[in-house]
């Protein structure tokens, strides 16, 4: 079962969950404040900023072509119209040592961490942030554009509704009276009401916000005359209405996928990641159904929700589908070699009738730090130890180099 010529067999990381002590950005001051929603702060890790020469050729020498990673706006711009010589200097290497490797470089504009500095000045529901963010990502593509392969401006630009949806968040009026997020609009001098990072930016303002700095992003970095693709990302959900529950299913549908799949005009491309299936019926969002095998983050194992947006995404979208994230969290490699395999049909099931899908992301490249949840959930094909940094290949990071390697799936 060969893949197409050119397919993009890749992995992914992104900035703040792996470079370590991004002590600049609105996460970090989210991770330290006394009474922080994260389970634990980041810290160093897994030291990618100094360790990507070791990854980046673990990576080549499995056998993917293809690696997925994020700059750290906030090391990059550290202060408003201040930009980082030093630190774009460090991503043109990290950048050459892919091209050195034979790796295609995927870079990620922002992937949920913002400065600090931005989230003052209003953050995600300020009309100013979408010529902010442009200007960063024209710099960008000025000074490295020669060596990026695609760009992808904002990691899953429906990310905040997706959580509230889905209840993994509690309502905004909640978030905003909480302790850690008093505290921490507190040490920025602002009020808990104006304290707007990305992955909170659920309003309709914050929405209009973060789709209009993608489509500004996107002019400017072609204006630089870059030539690499450039799309965004979604968590494009696999939404399951059972008996009852049409209405509903419908209505989360065109919240959470369809108003922004219908919103990349111009786009060379559409970032799909997706994990999970979610059901509806008529009293809403369904607990996951009995029986059914369920990962470290909760969700069910359903490998085969990629294969459903896949197909929703081109069809909503009209573009090429790059899958950009799609793994397991899971302790048992085993089940992770089984999800991908399950997966990975869907997507030839999906080249099979004509849908253009260029390639397949696996999340993650590393175990590293999962956000809210910490170090717990492990995606990676790589391990991490945390005392000693020390990285060990897993047995999925083989079996998937293989299929990448051949180009071929069995």
């Amino acid at each position: 079962m060969d893949f197409p010529k050119g397919f993009i067999w890749g992995s992914a990381t992104a900035a703040h969950q792996v470079e370590g002590n991004n002590t600049n950005n609105d996460i970090w001051l989210l991770e330290h404040v006394e009474h922080s929603m994260f389970k634990e702060p980041s810290l160093d890790a897994c030291d990618h900023f100094h360790r990507y020469p070791e990854d980046i050729k673990l990576l080549a020498d499995l056998g993917f072509n293809s690696y997925r990673f994020s700059i750290e706006w906030a090391r990059v711009e550290p202060e408003e119209g201040h930009f980082s010589a030093a630190a774009i200097d460090h991503y043109r290497r990290m950048l050459m040592a892919c091209h050195s490797h034979g790796i295609k470089p995927f870079v990620t504009f922002h992937h949920f961490s913002s400065p600090q500095w931005l989230i003052k000045a209003g953050g995600w529901e300020s009309d100013d942030t979408p010529a902010l963010f442009a200007r960063y990502c024209g710099r960008l593509a000025a000074d490295l554009g020669d060596l990026i392969a695609g760009g992808c401006t904002i990691n899953e630009a429906n990310i905040g509704r997706v959580l509230i949806s889905s209840g993994v968040l509690p309502p905004m009026d909640l978030i905003r009276t909480s302790p850690g997020w008093v505290e921490a609009s507190d040490q920025l001098g602002i009020s808990a009401d104006d304290f707007n990072p990305f992955m909170f930016a659920v309003s309709e303002q914050g929405q209009r916000v973060v789709m209009a700095a993608h489509h500004q992003a996107v002019e400017a970095i072609r204006a630089t005359g870059a030539t690499f693709p450039v799309g965004v990302t979604l968590a494009v959900q696999d939404i399951v209405a059972v008996k009852g529950g049409e209405a509903i299913a419908a209505q989360h549908q065109l919240e959470v996928n369809e108003q922004y799949l219908t919103d990349l005009v111009g786009d060379d491309f559409v970032g799909v990641q997706c994990y999970t299936r979610h059901r509806y019926d008529a009293n809403g969002a369904m607990p996951t159904e009995e029986g059914v095998e369920l990962t470290q983050m909760g969700y069910e194992f359903w490998p085969e929700a990629l294969e459903s947006s896949i197909r929703q995404a081109h069809a909503c979208s009209g573009l090429p589908v790059l899958v950009t994230e799609n793994g397991l969290s899971t302790t048992d490699d085993s089940r992770r070699i089984a999800f991908v395999e399950r997966a990975l049909q869907g997507v030839k099931n999906c080249l099979k009738d004509g849908v253009p899908v260029m390639g397949y992301t696996y999340w993650s490249l590393l175990d590293n730090y999962e956000w809210m949840l910490g170090y717990r959930p492990t995606f990676g094909l790589i391990a991490v130890d945390r005392a000693t940094q020390q990285r060990t290949v897993k047995d999925s990071a083989v079996w998937l180099g293989n299929i990448a390697r051949s180009n071929r799936l069995g």
